[in-house]
């Protein structure tokens, strides 16, 4: 079992910025990918950003050049790092662990946090 706490949201102003953590309950990066995931109002949960075990990062095209997903093996904790942040990003973010081993998923979630971008 691993226990996700998501942290770090809040009322911004548009082109303002905000920094996400997740912190895991234990060591898991080597072996899990960590996502970020966000569920705006009426719409579907859409996949943000998504760090590999190896350290590749890949990002939805409506954040590429603003978000960056890191990192911290010592505190085992991921972060998001959002700037120049607009009202459609505006959802409720999720932190996603993830692992597949061979026909076996394990997956689990962060409890959200809210991020309102609103001036």
């Amino acid at each position: 079992q691993v226990q996700l706490v998501d942290s770090g949201g809040d009322l911004v102003q548009p082109g303002g910025s905000l920094r996400l953590s997740c912190e895991a309950s234990r060591s898991i990066f080597s072996i899990y990918s960590m996502c970020w995931y966000r569920q705006a109002p009426g719409k579907q949960r859409e996949l943000v950003a998504t760090i590999s075990s190896g350290g590749k990062t890949n990002y939805v095209d409506s954040v590429k050049s603003r978000f960056t997903i890191s990192r911290d093996s010592n505190k085992n904790t991921v972060y998001l790092q959002m700037n120049s942040l607009k009202p459609e990003d505006t959802a409720v973010y999720y932190c996603n662990a993830k692992l597949v081993v061979v026909t076996a998923v394990y997956d689990y979630w962060g409890q959200g946090t809210q991020v309102t971008v609103s001036s």
